[in-house]
């Protein structure tokens, strides 16, 4: 197989594609390319078609992942779990996993903060974000050590907005018996994340101690 032609891709920068018959036949990172010493017009050096395959795999994983951490931020494994739905070799997700996670465009523990803060604002309680994590995949010493931030005094206060929300539930909530407002609010207050003393007591508080 003889190499026609060797064309930095226009698209990703530090990645060459290496034509073949006047076709790109691949498209991988160019220090690929010359750690194979591939040259053109030249044929293709023993063994280079198997690590050129895999290195292509492995390049549409990464690009893929860099178009799904352009829309929003992914934890790793959720980001994993994405490019293997869409059909990418394992060896390839693994792989641009590892390269988006050495060029720093992936950390779970940046993930995890921003995820804590965000559903915190929006009245999430940290039982229903440390579930939503641990889901996702994130380490639980992670998730653990990004909730510790809602333990300082700039951080956002979960229960303000869960309150403001069931405040407003309770003005719709008129006719119905006390028991029947117990029930609807606690399981209000479980959803997003809110249990035991904390919420039973607000709860009492808004549909009076009866």
């Amino acid at each position: 197989m003889i190499v026609t032609d060797l064309v930095p891709d226009p698209r990703r920068p530090g990645s060459t594609r290496v034509m073949v018959g006047g076709r790109s036949a691949w498209t991988v990172p160019a220090d690929m390319v010359a750690a194979l010493g591939i040259l053109p017009g030249q044929p293709l050096p023993v063994g280079a078609v198997e690590r050129l395959d895999a290195a292509a795999d492995e390049e549409a994983a990464m690009r893929a992942g860099l178009r799904g951490l352009e829309q929003r931020a992914h934890g790793s494994v959720e980001l994993a779990r994405k490019l293997d739905r869409r059909g990418h070799p394992p060896a390839a997700v693994q792989g641009a996993v590892a390269r988006l996670t050495r060029l720093g465009l992936l950390d779970d523990a940046v993930f995890a903060r921003g995820y804590v803060e965000a559903r915190a604002r929006r009245g999430r309680g940290p039982l229903r974000i440390r579930h939503d994590l641990l889901r996702l995949g994130v380490a639980a010493p992670v998730v653990t050590e990004a909730l510790g931030a809602l333990e300082t005094e700039a951080a956002p206060d979960p229960m303000a907005k869960t309150l403001a929300q069931a405040e407003r539930r309770v003005v719709a909530m008129q006719g119905l018996t006390r028991e029947a407002k117990l029930r609807r609010l606690l399981a209000f207050f479980a959803r997003r994340g809110w249990s035991g003393s904390d919420a039973h007591g607000h709860v009492r508080r808004l549909v009076g101690e009866g």
